[in-house]
């Protein structure tokens, strides 16, 4: 390997001859967190079980006790431990107002109150819901987090129609299962993190790199938006969806930015 006279400039030996790479900084932060490394992912030491329903049938009826409300590690809401009445167990997020020993009831037929679990078709309109399952039978996977919760709006022939906290609707089969009530937890954001240290670890249980840095904050060599006198991006932040990987960051192929897009998205959350 030879090194020319031109300033971070090296010269490699190739089966076509010698070629010239000019030196270039690190990888952006999207890249590296494409690649899937360990510091991108979540932690799945500390996890106590699936958050999920029990399998039951729909014409069934099961009765369950609380015997515990435990903590895990990476979710922000608390899981309760249920003992159903065929000696199953199952850990489910913990909606407000559980207690240890409270009675919770699983079926089409059980009453529409705090913590029973039925499916949307018996639920009436304008009840508060949360854990909600997005397919028959997958034991939940919607409005999971603490303090989280949505609204039955309405019954139709094609299904049930979920009011989501962002104003979002979205239309469900009526066999999915929901529990009733909120998930407990609320005003954890309502506390601050004070120190770096305390978010850092935040961060690192639910698998998110902590601290970034913005791409206007980094030199030129290291970010496509870097460098320059004062922080700016200095040319368009979109950008296609074939760029090469060194260059795509920004908005990606996006349909449409700025007040329109804004617009837009409003009136999708009205309709």
């Amino acid at each position: 390997m030879k090194k020319s006279s031109k300033k971070n400039s090296i010269r490699l030996k190739s089966p076509i001859g010698l070629l010239a790479f000019t030196a270039m900084g690190k990888r952006t932060l999207v890249r590296r967190r494409g690649r899937g490394g360990k510091q991108f992912r979540a932690i799945i030491v500390g996890k106590i079980a699936p958050a999920k329903y029990p399998n039951f049938k729909l014409d069934e009826h099961h009765t369950g006790r609380v015997v515990d409300i435990v903590h895990e590690r990476g979710r922000d809401a608390p899981l309760a431990k249920i003992q159903f009445d065929d000696r199953r167990y199952s850990y489910v997020p913990a909606p407000n107002g559980t207690i240890v020993g409270s009675t919770i009831e699983v079926g089409t037929s059980t009453a529409a109150k705090a913590g029973n679990i039925l499916a949307l078709a018996s639920i009436p309109d304008g009840t508060v819901v949360c854990n909600i399952e997005k397919n028959t039978g997958d034991g939940g996977k919607l409005i999971k987090a603490a303090g989280s919760s949505a609204v039955v709006f309405a019954h139709g022939t094609e299904g049930v129609t979920i009011k989501f906290p962002s104003g979002r609707f979205l239309t469900l089969n009526q066999k999915c299962r929901a529990m009733i009530g909120a998930i407990a937890g609320a005003g954890r954001k309502e506390k601050p993190f004070l120190k770096a240290g305390n978010r850092a670890k935040y961060m690192q249980a639910h698998g998110r790199l902590y601290p970034t840095v913005r791409g206007i904050a980094q030199a030129a060599v290291y970010h496509p938006h870097g460098g320059g006198r004062h922080q700016h991006i200095g040319r368009q932040s979109s950008v296609g969806r074939t760029t090469p990987p060194g260059r795509k960051v920004g908005n990606i192929a996006p349909r449409k930015t700025g007040r329109g897009r804004s617009k837009d998205l409003k009136q999708q959350r009205l309709a």
